[in-house]
């Protein structure tokens, strides 16, 4: 803290009075700067590779997998399942979601698309979704404004929403509100200040 010296005052006594005066150069006063938050939805994907890796090596390790030709892989923003039969490909879909689960990747960043037969191998597709669209912005938007705290603003940018508040308690209830919401997408909360 900085004090700067206003004035000297002498006393009965002879002694010194000094007069300070806290703040008093406008340098030292800033005003209070919005606190705010980011709503995006991104996979992590060091996460995702090891929960694919972790897949791979459990299907062709298990017994119930073998001489199946079961194959897990990722191309670009596509994640591919093989098997010689339907069945096989969606047990190994399953074993990919409970390796994604246990690595804390949602679900919900996955479109998958029905097991579909290629010659003697049933294929299935899932699609990694990222980013909020404007659809699920606006429904972020309506949700904060007519249920959240009325102190806060939201703004979209781009694939993410910017939440600002003056006060942190109201954006800590806006990121409360956000979780306990039932949407079809998967959020999570980034540069928090």
């Amino acid at each position: 803290m900085f004090l700067d010296l206003v004035d000297t005052v002498e006393c009965e006594k002879g002694a010194i009075l000094m007069v300070f005066c806290r703040y008093s150069n406008r340098r030292y006063l800033s005003p209070v700067a919005d606190s705010s938050f980011d709503v995006v939805s991104k996979v992590d994907r060091m996460e995702l590779d090891n929960a694919l890796n972790q897949a791979s090596r459990e299907v062709t390790t298990r017994f119930d997998f073998k001489d199946t030709g079961v194959k897990i892989e990722i191309a670009g923003e596509k994640i591919l399942v093989e098997a010689e039969t339907e069945e096989r490909a969606k047990a190994a879909l399953e074993v990919l979601k409970e390796k994604l689960v246990k690595r804390n990747v949602s679900l919900k960043h996955l479109d998958i698309a029905d097991p579909q037969q290629s010659g003697k191998i049933f294929k299935i597709f899932a699609t990694i979704k990222e980013g909020i669209n404007q659809d699920n912005a606006k429904k972020v938007t309506k949700l904060l404004k007519e249920e959240g705290p009325k102190s806060i603003k939201t703004q979209i940018q781009g694939d993410a929403v910017r939440v600002t508040s003056k006060s942190k308690d109201d954006l800590q209830d806006a990121i409360a509100l956000i979780k306990s919401a039932k949407l079809d997408f998967a959020v999570q909360f980034t540069n928090y200040r």
